[in-house]
């Protein structure tokens, strides 16, 4: 059985409305889902070794979802757990003044969603960074938040869920 691990952003938490409108997708196409609490560690770094810690004994096929600062967070975990798939939302890659802390692209597939009206991380960035890797992009009309945007969203989450599972 495939696992999801999702990661909230820096001013949400482990359960908001997209992450539940998610993990309710994912657990209807037969996957596990948990959603790590960040809140309180600010650091990404720290945010990232606490993921790590959380799902370094997980043997089962894991994707890892983010959502803009949890986006940089599943990314820079992704490697090290082996991750099947990294699906993410808004992620906050070439942040002025941390352009240097954008992981590294790991070599899973990768799927990014962005809002065309993003004011917090420039769609720019997601445009850059799949560039890079050859991530498939999806561009919506959103924003940062991407709160008008969870139907649409979870059409993407799950066939990005079908196409993890069914190479496994």
């Amino acid at each position: 059985m495939t696992t999801v691990i999702f990661s909230h952003g820096q001013e949400s938490g482990p359960w908001g409305t997209k992450i539940r409108a998610m993990a309710e997708l994912a657990k209807g196409l037969g996957c596990k889902v948990d959603s790590i609490d960040y809140q309180g560690i600010a650091d990404p770094t720290e945010r990232a070794e606490k993921l790590v810690r959380e799902c370094i004994d997980i043997s089962d096929p894991l994707i890892l979802v983010g959502s803009s600062m949890g986006g940089h967070v599943a990314t820079a975990a992704a490697e090290e757990l082996g991750a099947a798939g990294l699906f993410v939302l808004a992620p906050a890659y070439y942040m002025e003044g941390y352009e240097e802390l954008t992981p590294l692209p790991p070599s899973v597939p990768i799927c990014i969603v962005h809002g065309w009206h993003d004011d917090i991380v420039p769609v720019e960035n997601s445009i850059r960074y799949a560039r890079k890797c050859f991530a498939t992009l999806h561009l919506v009309d959103g924003d940062h938040r991407l709160a008008e945007n969870v139907s649409e969203i979870n059409e993407y989450l799950a066939q990005f869920i079908r196409n993890i599972t069914s190479t496994k």
